[in-house]
């Protein structure tokens, strides 16, 4: 019998879901405890998934001896306490991206993960295990596109993620929200830093239905090595959609280019006598009875660097460098002009 390792949740959401659906499958993991503010939804993951205890009280997990590792899948807002919390508590740590809201917050974390010492730490930037891009930055590295010049990236959400998804949305951003995956593809595709950033918003439609922040975020960013990127984030897509995410993506090098249309789920079309749907097939389907797709591939390759000691693919200075720039594009909308890094 292979002995398992003890996993904590803290944070229930729907992605909270799937990091307690992938422990709960995985051969290496146990997962022991559920956290939520909402006593009956803990109690309802827990039992779902098999967790033994359940908590509304994310400093109690921690407390337990037989936990080595947590997810934090909580708001973004509300990461920092609860990630400093789990580092001193000497628990190896997976968080949701993105890291925090402020170069401060990522600052304060990152000091409580060194100081705790040998504790491994991913920021769960999961669009690196999505299979359209993995190609892509194979194709970039063997140099089939030359070097990449310029990049668009287009994800944007229907309407009802803010005004029905997340009760939490005017505490965040759509920038925040999405815009954190567009910006980490960006870094890690082009393998460069953003030295200039400009970019525009606008706010209205959203905060008439009382969601108070931004519509769209519109992002020009200068890489350090000469390339660029367009990142476009909106939160007022309507609800008409086939699926709520609009995910469109180009890369343009000295040689090639590549061209990827996640939007709409659209490698299945699917009607009965009652409905049609587009199956989901890329980011947690279920197949054989197991769960897949790259959203669950980036959890459990947590669990393999916790359980093998190996050092996680994305890192607190990735969070840190995205979070860098996320707020460069907020400045930079508030004051109409570029913003340098």
């Amino acid at each position: 019998m292979v002995k398992k390792t003890g996993f904590g949740l803290i944070g229930t959401g729907l992605w909270g879901e799937m990091h307690a659906r992938t422990y709960a499958s995985s051969p290496a993991a146990e997962l022991k405890a559920i956290c939520d503010l909402r006593k009956d939804r803990a109690r309802e993951i827990a039992g779902k998934y098999g967790a033994e205890n359940c908590y509304t009280d994310y400093r109690k997990l921690l407390e337990r001896d037989d936990i080595s590792a947590v997810s934090i899948a909580t708001p973004d807002f509300a990461h920092t306490e609860i990630a400093v919390a789990a580092a001193e508590a000497g628990k190896h740590i997976l968080i949701e991206k993105p890291l925090a809201t402020s170069v401060e917050e990522c600052e304060k974390i990152i000091a409580a993960v060194k100081a705790a010492g040998n504790i491994k730490f991913m920021v769960d930037f999961h669009n690196r295990w999505n299979p359209p891009f993995a190609q892509t930055k194979t194709a970039i590295e063997e140099g089939e596109l030359g070097k990449p010049m310029l990049m668009y990236v287009r994800l944007n959400d229907a309407i009802s993620v803010p005004t029905n998804m997340l009760s939490w949305a005017s505490k965040s951003e759509v920038v925040w929200f999405v815009g954190a995956h567009a910006v980490d593809l960006a870094r890690w595709l082009f393998d460069d830093e953003v030295c200039k950033v400009y970019a525009v918003s606008r706010a209205g439609v959203l905060k008439k239905k009382g969601v108070d922040t931004p519509d769209f975020y519109e992002s020009i960013l200068e890489f350090r090595n000469g390339g660029v990127a367009t990142i476009e984030n909106c939160w007022i897509l309507p609800n008409s959609l086939p699926t709520v995410i609009d995910f469109k993506f180009q890369v343009i090098g000295s040689e090639g280019a590549a061209y990827i249309d996640l939007s709409s789920n659209g490698v299945i079309h699917k009607y009965t006598g009652e409905e049609a749907s587009n199956p989901d097939v890329f980011v947690f389907p279920t197949i054989h009875g197991k769960p897949m797709g790259f959203g669950i591939e980036s959890i459990r390759h947590f669990v393999d660097c916790v359980v093998n000691d190996k050092e996680p693919m994305t890192t607190g200075e990735d969070g840190l460098a995205v979070t860098r720039i996320i707020t460069a594009i907020q400045e930079s909308s508030r004051k109409g002009e570029p913003v340098e890094l």
